[in-house]
Parts: C-alpha cells; sequence; structure tokens
C-alpha cells in the first residue's frame, strides 16, 4: 500500500513540473527507447555477426514513421489533446502515452515471435477466431473512443463558433466559451469520466492496437518471424518492435505537443486567435466522426456477417495514407494562420 501511495504521489508531483520539464521527460522517454533499440541491435550483431539485422531495425524503424502517420492516431491524439487543454491542462504526453500503448501491443507480440509462440501467427491470420476477436475489441474500442472525442468536441466547436460571431459584432470571448456544455458535454460526461490525464490515454492506444489490422505492423510481425528463421539473433529481432516503438513515440509525441502548442495559443489568448481555435477543434472533430463512421461500419460488417454495400466499403477503407492530408491540411492552416498574424502585425506596427 505504501509503495503505490509513493507512486500516486510521485505522478502528482509530476503533473506540477513545469512545462519545459514535462516536455524533457516525454522527449527523454523517446530517447532512451531508441537508445535501447540501438543497444539490443548491436548486442545481436555482436553475438552473431548478421549483417543483415541493421537493414531489418532501419525497415521497422521506418515502418513506425508511417504508422504514426494513421489517420485515427492523428485524430485520437489532437481530439484527446483539444479536450485536456480545454480544461486548463498542458498534455505533453498524449502522443507518447497513446503511441506507447499502442506499441506495446507489437512489442509483445514481438516478444512471443522471438519465444517462437506459433499463437502470434493466428492472430494476424484473417478467419482466424483470434484474429476477429481482437480485431472486433480494437476497432470496436477506437470507433466509440472517437465518436465521443468528435461529439465532444463537435459541441466545443459549436460554442467557439457561436462566440467568434460574437467577436466579429464587437463583443468578448467570456471564460468557458471554448469549452465543450450543454446536452452533448453531460451526455458524455461519464464514458470521458476516466480519461483525465494524458497517462490515461496508454489504455486507449493499448486496445486500438489488438486489431493486428494494419499493414505495418502485420508486416513487421512477419519480418520478424521470417527474420527468425532466417537465424537472426534474439537481441537483434527484439530490436525490431523497438525500433518500431522508438519511431512511432517520437512522431507521435511532437505530434501532440505542436497540437498542444496551436490550442494554447488560442486558449490563452481567444480575442487573437479565436477564429485559428475554431477552425482547428472543427477539423479535429469531423476527422474523428469521418474515422469513428469508418471504423464502426467495418465493425458492424465483420460482427454480424454484413454482406450491404456501405459497411462493405466501410470495412475496406485503408485509413495509412490519409493521415497524411490530414497532417497537411492542419499544417497549411496553422501556416495561413502564421502568416496572417505576421502581416497583421506588420500593419499595426508603427
Amino acid at each position: 500500500m505504501t509503495t503505490l501511495t509513493q507512486f500516486a504521489a510521485m505522478y502528482r508531483e509530476r503533473e506540477q513540473l513545469p512545462l519545459r520539464t514535462r516536455m524533457l521527460f516525454a522527449f527523454g522517454a523517446v530517447a532512451a527507447l531508441h537508445v535501447a533499440a540501438v543497444v539490443l541491435l548491436l548486442s545481436g550483431t555482436a553475438a552473431g555477426g548478421q549483417p543483415l539485422a541493421l537493414g531489418l531495425v532501419l525497415t521497422a524503424y521506418l515502418a513506425g514513421i508511417k504508422h504514426s502517420y494513421d489517420w485515427d492516431h492523428i485524430a485520437a491524439i489532437d481530439n484527446s489533446t483539444r479536450k485536456f487543454v480545454a480544461q486548463r491542462k498542458d498534455p505533453v504526453s498524449v502522443g507518447f502515452a497513446f503511441s506507447l500503448g499502442h506499441s506495446s501491443v507489437v512489442i509483445l507480440a514481438g516478444i512471443l515471435v522471438v519465444g517462437g509462440a506459433a499463437m502470434v501467427g493466428q492472430f494476424m491470420e484473417d478467419g482466424t477466431t483470434g484474429n476477429l476477436v481482437l480485431g472486433l475489441i480494437g476497432s470496436g474500442v477506437s470507433g466509440l473512443f472517437l465518436l465521443a472525442m468528435g461529439l465532444f468536441n463537435g459541441s466545443a466547436f459549436l460554442r467557439a463558433a457561436q462566440a467568434y460571431r460574437n467577436v466579429q459584432g464587437g463583443g468578448e470571448v467570456q471564460d468557458g466559451d471554448l469549452e465543450a456544455k450543454g446536452f452533448v458535454a453531460r451526455l458524455l460526461a461519464k464514458p470521458l469520466s476516466r480519461v483525465q490525464r494524458p497517462r490515461n490515454i496508454y489504455v486507449i492506444g493499448f486496445l486500438f492496437g489488438l486489431g493486428f489490422d494494419t499493414a505495418t505492423t502485420i508486416g513487421l510481425l512477419v519480418m520478424t518471424t521470417a527474420a527468425s528463421l532466417a537465424g537472426v539473433s534474439p537481441l537483434a529481432l527484439l530490436a525490431l518492435p523497438l525500433a518500431f516503438t522508438a519511431a512511432m513515440t517520437l512522431f507521435d509525441t511532437t505530434n501532440g505537443v505542436a497540437m498542444m502548442r496551436m490550442y494554447r495559443s488560442a486558449i490563452h489568448n481567444p480575442q487573437r486567435k479565436l477564429g485559428f481555435n475554431t477552425l482547428i477543434t472543427g477539423i479535429s472533430a469531423v476527422s474523428a466522426l469521418f474515422i469513428s463512421a469508418i471504423t464502426l461500419g467495418g465493425f458492424l460488417n465483420t460482427a454480424f456477417g454484413l454482406e450491404d454495400p456501405l459497411t462493405t466499403w466501410l470495412g475496406a477503407v485503408d485509413l495509412g495514407d490519409a493521415g497524411l492530408l490530414l497532417v497537411a491540411v492542419l499544417l497549411a492552416v496553422w501556416g495561413v494562420a502564421a502568416l496572417r498574424g505576421r502581416i497583421k502585425g506588420r500593419s499595426q506596427a508603427p
């Protein structure tokens, strides 16, 4: 009991640390994952001398980068960050927590592959019971979570849009104008009550990853299996999922911190950046609702064996490369807002 109390106290103290210090902790953890992957790789190649391992680890690292741009990753991180910032929190580790939870599934599966557990193959093979059950858990949780976050931030978007119209008419932003309130917020209060801190997102990320339904995840595990059969040392094999995790946590953490800065700039300076906040919130909410519709459509199609064209099409949609489009839209909005702010500042200069 004493240990649990001390652990809880440590977390509470961490939340009181300055923002810069907490950011150093988050990126320090990402750096530690990179170091661990390199150490395992060097130890594995020194023991067995297989040059193949280096190429495999680099491939796994690139797969982690690609996986971090899946649309569901970005939507989950961005919408969760918006929720925390609206509650006057500085969620520096949302991306890290989500990514670590998601990649924990890959690490566990990779360890089982290295250990020779044949059951991992059953989880990856389409049509098997294990693959079906885990896929339904992953898609069901991700779809419902994104639906809840999309509705929550959609409510915040409507309030921000109303506040923006008031400002355009000469009014001022009041406290609470940028928060989700009303029927939708009350409806979602209980389902989202356990998502109070960035570390709670770890569980969400873990459940997201249970589906083994993305090409990068399956490809990494297949590659690990093939490398094991080729005689690559166990230590070098363990470096594959760790390199995948290091890359994904780096880019997801960066995404979370970038979105936090975007939202904080609007929350703490609403008179100047209310329109920017409203637009970004709207994009995040729409993306979450869009992806939840795709995910839940595929869930219904698989769970009930539907054959209608709509859910069949939804179940076949690949959200991987589409994430880059969302990133491009957010960067474009941010770039236009920054450019307008700079031009406006110059025009007001004496």
